[in-house]
C-alpha cells in the first residue's frame, strides 16, 4: 500500500505503508524493552494509581482530578519519549527522557489549545439544547425531553463532528513527532498537516483498525478476567475483581500504545524523508 501526493498535476509516491509497518516491526523487535519501560512508567503506572485512588476516593474528588491531570502529563511525556526512541536508533532511554522533558511544555500547550478548539465545536449543540428548554441543573439530560427535530439535528451534528475528529486526528497524527524532532510549537500543526497530505484516508483506515482491535482486545480481556475472578473469589469481592480486571485492560492498552508510538514514529520518518 502506497500513499501518494499530488503536486502540479503530477502524482508521485510519498510513503509505502507496507514499508512503514515493516519498519515498525523492526523497531518493536529491537527496542521493545526501552519502549515498554517508558510506557510502563508514563502510561501504565499513572493509570493504576488513578484506579487505586478511585477505590479510596470518589471520582468527583479533587484528589482524583489531580491524579487525572498528572496522568495526562505523564502520558504526553511517555508519548514524546517513545517517539524519540522509535525515530532514532541512537537514542537511549536517558536521552529520550531528556528530549521528552525539554519539549513537554510545548506539547502540553498545543494539546490544551487544540482541546479548547474542539470544546468550542460543542457550543452549537449546547446552545440548541438550552434554547429547547433542556434542564442542565440535574447534571443529566433525558433524551425523551428533547424535541424530535432537535434530536435529528444533534444526531447529524455529532456524526459530522466525529467524522471531522477522525479526519483531523489523521492530519495531526504526526504532531508530537514534529514537536519533538523539529522543535516547532504551534507551527507543528501545519507541518503535520503537510506531512500527512495525500495520506488522510489510509491513516484513518489504520486508526479505525487500531481502535477496533484495542476495544475488542481490552474489552475481551477485561470480561474474561472479571468472569474468572468472580468464579474464584465470589461476588462479594467485586471491588477487587473490578480493580484487577481494569489493571489487565490497562496493560493491554499500554501495549497498544507502544505499537502506536512505533508506527507513528516510522510514518513520520518516512513522510519527512520523502519531503526532503
Amino acid at each position: 500500500m502506497r500513499i501518494g501526493i499530488r503536486g502540479n498535476g503530477v502524482t508521485r509516491d510519498m510513503v509505502s505503508m507496507g514499508n512503514v509497518w515493516d519498519r515498525t516491526v523492526d523497531v518493536l523487535r529491537g527496542r521493545s524493552s526501552i519502549l515498554a519501560s517508558i510506557a510502563g512508567v508514563g502510561i501504565l503506572l499513572p493509570s493504576v494509581l488513578r484506579d487505586v485512588i478511585g477505590l479510596a476516593a470518589p471520582t468527583s474528588s479533587g484528589l482524583y482530578a489531580l491524579i487525572g491531570l498528572l496522568a495526562l502529563v505523564a502520558t504526553v511525556w511517555a508519548q514524546l519519549a517513545m517517539l524519540a526512541v522509535a525515530t532514532d536508533p541512537a537514542t537511549d532511554r536517558a536521552e529520550a527522557s531528556r528530549l521528552a522533558l525539554s519539549r513537554l511544555g510545548v506539547a502540553l500547550g498545543v494539546v490544551v489549545l487544540l482541546g479548547l478548539a474542539f470544546t468550542l465545536l460543542f457550543i452549537p449543540a449546547v446552545v440548541a439544547l438550552a434554547q429547547s428548554g433542556v434542564d442542565y441543573s440535574t447534571g443529566t439530560i433525558d433524551p425523551t425531553t428533547i424535541p424530535a427535530g432537535l434530536r435529528s439535528f444533534l444526531t447529524i451534528y455529532f456524526l459530522l463532528f466525529f467524522a471531522a475528529a477522525f479526519w483531523l486526528g489523521a492530519r495531526l497524527l504526526l504532531l508530537n513527532a514534529v514537536i519533538l524532532r523539529e522543535r516547532l510549537g504551534l507551527g507543528a500543526i501545519m507541518r503535520s498537516v503537510r506531512l500527512t497530505q495525500g495520506a488522510t484516508w489510509r491513516i484513518i483506515g489504520v486508526m479505525l483498525l487500531f481502535v477496533i482491535l484495542l476495544l475488542v482486545c481490552a474489552g475481551a480481556v477485561q470480561v474474561v478476567v472479571g468472569l474468572v475472578l468472580r468464579l474464584l473469589l465470589g461476588a462479594g469481592s467485586l471491588p477487587t475483581i473490578t480493580f484487577v480486571a481494569s489493571l489487565i485492560a490497562s496493560i493491554v492498552t499500554t501495549a497498544f500504545s507502544v505499537v502506536a508510538a512505533a508506527f507513528t514514529a516510522q510514518l513520520y520518518v518516512a513522510a519527512r524523508d520523502s519531503r526532503n
